[in-house]
């Protein structure tokens, strides 16, 4: 039976945890100088006529605005010309399609069908067929893993949005399950959108929702499980009040998306903020709740100059001293605040570290001068949407992102699907530099480690390359170290050239100490493989700058794909070697350096290195330098994705 008093106030209580040191770049006296009188300046105007409440709590922001061969692959085809075009945008959120490709006149490839079956990822959450995007309202509830996701049912391609459900003992093998939320009211009869769970202290699940109601305008919705003995949560009733929450005065309806999981705040009060925008500057509006029913605007949690619409909002704390995620109430000296955006006209997730004030509901960044939305992106290639939740079963937070296609949307549609999610990622604040977040693969998906080769000491000389015997090359997780000669190191000549992944050269272009590292989904000729590699380079002062970086450009002979070179500067302490880690699994590569201080995710479309072809290459690409490399390398078996039956 439908819950028909679904949710009530509630009391909640944390415990205090131990504190470390704090970097703060500016003091908050002066972030406040800088930030007040001056936030959403063509908003307070309308604002101030329709609700002096919220104008008393906003706070203004000012509005600105031998060598080794790496040459591109030569077409070998002459294909017919694509002309795609846009999915998402007129009905009033990012652009889905190939954003690239996108009103361009493409040579569409003749991919066969076994090159587009070899595509589908092996351990990688999908759904069974056609399209998926966003994470939505992940939970850990009863023993299962509930992992919800924008699912057009009907076909590879976007449009008709409802949410798909599957469930996990281990977040790496999945059952499907029916859908969960179908858009059948008014109030979301267009598209049943990004949403986020909040499990309250008497077991009661509040999931909030945005719905495109019958006017293609943006509301906010509350379901809740039908029955809440129900461990897998098969059934969701929708409140009969819906919607709970629309746009205030000033907002664009359409730019009123995505509620956060709700946090516990010392007024006695649930806190959530929805992502807007106001003119070109990125805000965070922060509602109050009792009971998830009736809300009240408090105010801005944050707002960013120049960087447009903020969809998907996360906030969550992370410690500062433990290595245990928190829950997303937790507050105090012991932890660090973080917003995250995903940037609607980048389509890039950016995040900043800071300090959140309970009583104002506001946050102030660490250094201003790495802001949301400007600053630090969450990974550097094909990673949107992502969404956290706090795993009460392990004390971890863990994050889910979405990993779009990057191919052409003739060849989702013979594929008969599109888009995956990336493997689920631990969070944790990196003590050591405190001014970045760490990602990790979730330990369990070592679970499909198959037969480890070792590789101890491999001397790689500048301008070689040197193939890894494997008995595969599709399925791998990689962990690879990396040390320059020293002397190569204190010899390099000092230098002012400005390096930057994506504009300088890619791996073909050398330098006197990089690019080197690793030739994944390589054939042999290496006409198509990807590079995933670091690049050192050595200033004036004789600092040296650490790049990681990864180059699609010969990832593919096809010539209608996306082929980017993603990549940041990567902190590297002293004492450190270079590390990575690789998983492949087939038309996905993520990769996390150093830990998982910075993490690109990419999606390559190769149509020579499949299969048996696979291979597996170190290089070296420096023109001065010798590198050293120890690597272990564990084939990976196929994770158990299926529906779900009674028997399980």
């Amino acid at each position: 039976m439908a819950d028909t008093s679904p949710l009530l106030p509630f009391s909640h209580s944390l415990e205090p945890g131990s504190t470390c040191s704090s970097i703060r770049w500016r003091s908050r006296k002066v972030l406040l100088l800088v930030f007040s009188g001056l936030f959403l300046v063509p908003l307070i105007v309308s604002i101030a006529s329709n609700d002096n409440g919220f104008k008393q709590h906003v706070q203004y922001l000012q509005e600105d605005d031998q060598n080794v061969s790496l040459s591109p692959p030569k077409e070998t085809t002459r294909p017919q010309i694509l002309r795609p075009g846009s999915r998402g945008v007129s009905a009033g959120v990012s652009e889905k399609a190939n954003v690239n490709l996108k009103g361009a006149q493409v040579k569409g490839y003749p991919q066969n069908d076994s090159m587009l079956s070899w595509q589908r990822t092996s351990f990688h959450f999908q759904p069974e067929k056609n399209w998926m995007n966003d994470p939505n309202g992940p939970l850990y509830y009863k023993g299962w893993y509930h992992f919800f996701y924008q699912h057009n049912p009907h076909a590879a391609v976007w449009g008709d949005i409802v949410w798909g459900h599957a469930v996990s003992r281990d977040l790496i093998n999945w059952f499907h399950l029916p859908l969960a939320i179908v858009a059948d009211e008014w109030f979301d009869i267009n598209g049943v959108w990004t949403g986020s769970a909040t499990i309250l202290p008497n077991g009661k699940i509040a999931m909030l929702y945005t719905g495109s109601n019958n006017e293609s305008v943006q509301v906010q919705n509350l379901a809740y499980p039908a029955d809440h003995n129900d461990p897998l949560l098969l059934k969701w009733v929708k409140y009969s009040g819906n919607p709970v929450l629309v746009s205030p005065p000033g907002i664009d309806p359409n730019d009123f998306r995505d509620p956060t999981t709700a946090w516990y705040t010392s007024e006695g009060k649930w806190r959530i903020t929805i992502g807007s925008k106001a003119n070109n500057t990125g805000i965070a509006l922060v509602y109050d709740t009792e009971d998830f029913i009736n809300f009240k605007l408090s105010g801005v949690l944050h707002g960013v100059p120049g960087t447009g619409m903020w969809e998907c909002v996360d906030f969550y704390p992370v410690s500062k001293t433990g290595q245990n995620g928190l829950d997303t109430s937790a507050n105090g000296p012991h932890v660090k605040h973080v917003v995250k955006t995903s940037r609607d006209d980048v389509r890039k997730d950016y995040y900043a570290l800071g300090t959140y004030d309970d009583k104002t509901g506001k946050w102030y960044p660490d250094n201003p001068e790495i802001d949301v939305g400007t600053g630090i992106m969450l990974d550097y290639g094909m990673f949107y949407a992502s969404k956290t939740f706090y795993d009460q079963d392990k004390g971890r937070r863990v994050l889910w992102g979405w990993v779009a296609e990057s191919d052409t949307e003739a060849d989702d549609v013979r594929k008969g699907w599109a888009s995956l999610q990336g493997i689920p990622r631990t969070i944790l604040l990196d003590t050591k530099t405190c001014s970045n977040l760490l990602q990790w693969p979730v330990e369990e998906v070592e679970r499909l480690r198959l037969k480890g080769k070792e590789f101890n000491n491999i001397e790689v000389k500048a301008g070689s390359v040197m193939p890894l015997e494997l008995d595969g090359a599709t399925q791998l997780d990689i962990a690879a170290e990396f040390e320059l000669d020293k002397k190569a190191l204190d010899s390099t000549a000092e230098s002012n050239v400005d390096f930057s992944c994506s504009t300088s050269g890619g791996a073909a272009q050398r330098g006197a100490l990089g690019p080197f590292g690793l030739l994944v989904l390589a054939d042999d000729s290496l006409a198509e493989h990807t590079s995933v590699y670091f690049y050192v380079a050595k200033g004036n002062n004789g600092t040296r700058k650490t790049f990681f970086c990864t180059d699609q450009s010969r990832s593919s002979v096809a010539n209608d794909v996306k082929k980017e070179i993603y990549g940041s500067y990567v902190p590297v302490l002293e004492g450190e070697k270079l590390s990575v880690r690789i998983l492949v699994d087939h038309s996905i590569v993520e990769s996390f350096a150093q830990g998982g201080r910075t993490v690109i995710t990419s999606r390559v479309y190769p149509t020579r290195a499949i299969y048996g072809a696979a291979r597996l290459f170190l290089f070296n690409n420096a023109i001065e330098a010798t590198v050293t490399s120890s690597l272990k390398i564990w084939q990976m078996n196929s994770a158990f994705i299926r529906p779900y039956s009674n028997e399980q």
